[in-house]
C-alpha cells in the first residue's frame, strides 16, 4: 500500500518507520530539516512538501502537534492550498494527530463532499509504544473506514478502539490524557513526599506500585531520576511527551468540559500546575519533569 505519512515528530517518526518496516511505500515530510534527515538515515523515505506525499496515495497519515496544524494542513494558508484539494476521491485519511473534536468533525465533513474519507486516530501509548508499535488508537469515524484502516494501524499498535462518530477519537483521547496528568502529578507528588523524608524513591515507586496506589507512571513511567532506565526522568526528561504537549491537551480537555458544562476541578488544577511548570523554563522536557515543581514545594 502507498501511504503518505506527514509529521515525523517523537512520536510520527517512529510510527512511519514501523509502516515502512511492514513492508509499505511511504513517502513522509515534516517541517522540520534535522527530522527529515533523522529519518532519511534510517531509510525513511522524504518527500519535498506535504503535497508531493500525497501523489498517488492510498492512504494519508497525518501526526501533528495541534488543530492549528491541521487545519493549516488540509484547508490551507493564505494563498496555499490544502491537501483537501489535492487528494483524490477515494483515498483514506487518517489523522491521529491530538486535536480538538471540532476541528477533526470540520475536516472529515469538508472531505466527504470531495469523496474523501477522514478518521480521527489520536494514539496513547508514548514515544516507547511509537517505537515497539505498540500504541493504542480512539478512533472516531465511520465503521467501514476504521476497516479499511485497521490493516495500517495494526502496523503501528496492538490496541485498537471504535469511540464513535467523527471527533470521538479525540475527545476519548483528551479524557485519557486528563488522567494522565493528573495521576503524573499525583505519583510526583507522593515521591517527592517520600523523598523529602528520606525514604529510597526506588523502593518507595515498588511499594506503591503493588500497592493501592498503583499506576501507569509508576509501571512504565517514573519521573524520579534513576528509577526506571527507560524513562525520559533518567534521560534528563529528553524526548518523550513534551510540557507544552500535555499542557495543550489538558486546555483541550477543560474547552470541552466548559462546552459540555463537565466538572473537571482536578483536570483545572493540573492544567495551572503544568502551566506554571512551564513557564518557569521545562515546556520542551517530559511532562514527567513536572515532579521539579513539586520538589521545589516540598522542600
Amino acid at each position: 500500500m502507498k501511504i503518505a505519512f506527514i509529521g515525523l515528530g517523537n512520536m510520527g517518526g517512529p510510527m512511519a518507520l514501523n509502516l515502512h518496516k511492514a513492508g509499505h511505500t511511504l513517502s513522509a515530510f515534516d517541517l522540520s530539516a534535522d527530522a527529515c534527515r533523522k529519518f532519511a538515515a534510517e531509510g525513511l523515505p522524504i518527500a519535498n512538501s506535504a503535497a508531493a506525499t500525497v501523489d498517488g496515495a492510498e492512504v494519508v497519515i497525518s501526526m501533528l502537534p495541534a488543530s492549528a496544524h491541521v487545519d493549516g494542513l488540509y484547508f490551507g494558508s493564505g494563498e496555499q492550498a490544502g491537501l483537501l484539494e489535492k487528494i483524490p476521491a477515494g483515498t483514506l485519511v487518517i489523522d491521529s494527530s491530538t486535536i480538538a473534536a471540532a476541528t477533526s468533525r470540520k475536516v472529515a465533513e469538508a472531505a466527504a463532499k470531495r469523496g474523501i474519507a477522514v478518521i480521527d486516530a489520536p494514539v496513547s501509548g508514548g514515544t516507547g509504544g511509537a517505537i515497539a508499535g505498540t500504541l493504542t488508537f480512539m478512533v472516531g469515524g465511520e465503521e467501514a473506514d476504521l476497516e479499511r484502516a485497521r490493516p495500517v494501524l495494526e502496523k503501528m499498535g496492538a490496541n485498537i478502539f471504535h469511540a464513535g462518530a467523527a471527533g470521538a477519537g479525540q475527545t476519548a483521547k483528551i479524557c485519557n490524557n486528563m488522567l494522565l496528568g493528573i495521576l503524573m502529578i499525583g505519583t510526583s507528588e507522593a515521591l517527592a513526599l517520600g523523598v523529602a523524608n528520606g525514604l529510597d524513591p526506588k523502593v518507595l515507586s515498588e511499594i506503591m506500585r503493588r500497592s493501592s496506589g498503583g499506576n501507569w507512571a509508576l509501571e512504565k513511567y517514573n519521573p524520579m531520576p534513576g528509577v526506571m532506565e527507560t524513562s525520559p526522568a533518567s534521560k534528563n526528561y529528553a524526548g518523550g511527551f513534551g510540557t507544552d504537549l500535555m499542557l495543550k491537551d489538558l486546555g483541550l480537555s477543560q474547552e470541552n468540559a466548559a462546552a459540555v458544562r463537565a466538572s473537571t476541578p482536578l483536570g483545572g488544577l493540573a492544567r495551572s500546575l503544568y502551566a506554571a511548570h512551564s513557564l518557569a523554563g521545562h515546556g520542551a522536557q517530559d511532562f514527567s519533569s513536572v515532579i521539579k515543581l513539586l520538589q521545589t514545594k516540598a522542600n
